[in-house]
């Protein structure tokens, strides 16, 4: 047991912090690329489709991953090794919930199962709340001192 604990990337909670906006910012980034560049390429309405991307990515920030950004941050400051593995930014549900998704929009880009117009929107509907779900974690990095003292509280 001691060999394999020896084996286990451990890094600092604040580390961690840094990490999930760094992996978050990169998910967001790739699907806005991906989004935005996909409906230039489809000579999508833009005047149409951005705008309405812009706000679905706002209202899903807000309703959703607001929430799950915070809740990440708490089980973050409050795992219990002080050096917890590098990949704990995630929970297992989580980690589950990603493949699915990225398998999923793989698979109906693949498959032209949906209008590639429509997709690319959601792409970058997505990738808007994954971005602003990043900065809070950079924000609790930032600030972890403050962050560990204040864990518990609504204020996170």
């Amino acid at each position: 047991m001691i060999f394999c604990e020896s084996l286990k990337p451990g890094v600092p909670k604040r580390t961690l912090l840094a990490i999930a906006g760094i992996i978050w910012t990169f998910a967001g980034s790739m699907l806005l690329w991906r989004g935005f560049s996909g409906l230039i390429d489809a000579h999508a309405l833009l005047w149409r489709d951005l705008p309405i991307s812009l706000a679905g990515g706002i209202i899903f920030f807000l309703f959703l991953f607001s929430r799950i950004s915070r809740k990440h941050v708490r089980r973050i400051i409050g795992l219990k090794p002080e050096k917890p593995c590098m990949f704990s930014f995630f929970n297992i549900k989580s980690y589950i919930l990603m493949t699915v998704m990225m398998t999923g929009g793989i698979l109906l880009r693949k498959f032209n199962v949906v209008d590639h117009e429509i997709l690319y929107s959601f792409y970058a509907c997505m990738g808007i709340p994954l971005l602003c779900s990043s900065v809070r974690f950079y924000y609790n990095w930032f600030i972890y001192q403050k962050t560990k003292d204040i864990y518990g509280k609504d204020q996170v």
